[in-house]
């Protein structure tokens, strides 16, 4: 069973990292699962200090994610419909086959839905899709870094433990 939730844990890590950059997936709260998932073996001792900071800074996390890039995108003058689009455009930019479109796609999404918005200012539009992209990619980059970190954390909790674990 400790194996189990061993492979378990590692999945739910990795799938959080994957998460920090795709909008349908919470990434740090999926890596936090992980580390979880890692305590509830027989092997590892519960350290409540670890998963309370953890589970902190994964819920501040949670909420920059919603502030961030709403943030940016009001700071370029951009509305909701940039930031929606910001979103449809990272998931449209991951699925279709275009080298980039992970970073390709938000921007024009963002660009879109501030068209969608006001067809008339272009030049609005394209500054406005900048601050969602921008505020996307700060939001993404500080999600990637606490799952990566949630990542070494988790190898090292493991390297702790090797001996009852394996």
């Amino acid at each position: 069973m400790d194996f189990l939730l061993l492979i378990l844990g590692f999945v739910c890590v990795i799938v959080g990292i994957f998460g920090s950059f795709l909008p349908v997936l919470p990434g740090p709260s999926i890596s936090w699962a992980g580390i979880v998932l890692l305590y509830l073996t027989k092997a590892v001792p519960a350290n409540y200090w670890i998963l309370g900071i953890s589970l902190l800074i994964t819920i501040a996390l949670t909420i920059l994610d919603y502030v961030i890039p709403s943030k940016g995108a009001k700071k370029f003058g951009g509305s909701s419909y940039g930031i929606w689009g910001t979103n449809i455009g990272l998931v449209v930019g991951i699925i279709a086959p275009i080298p980039l479109g992970f970073i390709i796609g938000p921007f024009l999404g963002a660009f879109i839905g501030e068209l969608i918005y006001d067809y008339k200012d272009h030049q609005r539009a394209l500054k406005a899709a900048t601050g969602s992209f921008l505020g996307f990619l700060a939001s993404s980059f500080m999600k990637f870094v606490v799952c990566v970190m949630y990542l070494g954390l988790f190898f090292w909790i493991v390297w702790e433990n090797r001996i009852g674990l394996f």
